[in-house]
């Protein structure tokens, strides 16, 4: 049955879009052909991490007067979270080039510019 209506649909469009009666009733505005190249968008940033080994460091220094030497246990545990979050941030990158996953636009256009589509509606 779902088999059906989907080929009645098809008829349907293909007798609206077909010239042998008369102009076609539906007539696309930009050719019916993909473009080489992908919306430049930027990806979506992870979570933020060290929110509490930051906020402890801005406590410290707001109750030494800035002063950075009486707070260098804190900045050094902040330092310390940030490089494990850099580090397990490359690593997931590394894993998710490895294992497929979404490509970064530039590198979807650089592909498609190298295998460009046929120019010409199919």
């Amino acid at each position: 049955m779902a088999m059906q209506g989907g080929s009645v649909f098809q008829e349907k469009v293909s007798r609206m879009l077909s010239r042998q009666q008369r102009k076609p009733l539906l007539r696309p505005n930009r050719p019916l052909v993909l473009k080489d190249a992908v919306a430049d968008r930027k990806m979506k940033k992870g979570e933020a991490t060290c929110i509490t080994e930051m906020s402890v460091m801005m406590a410290c220094w707001k109750q030494n007067n800035f002063v950075d030497a009486l707070c260098s246990n804190e900045m050094q545990a902040f330092y310390t979270c940030v490089e494990k979050a850099e580090t397990a941030m490359k690593n997931k990158s590394e894993q998710t080039d490895i294992q497929g996953g979404r490509l970064h636009p530039k590198q979807a256009t650089a592909l498609l510019k190298r295998y460009p589509n046929l120019r010409r509606e199919v």
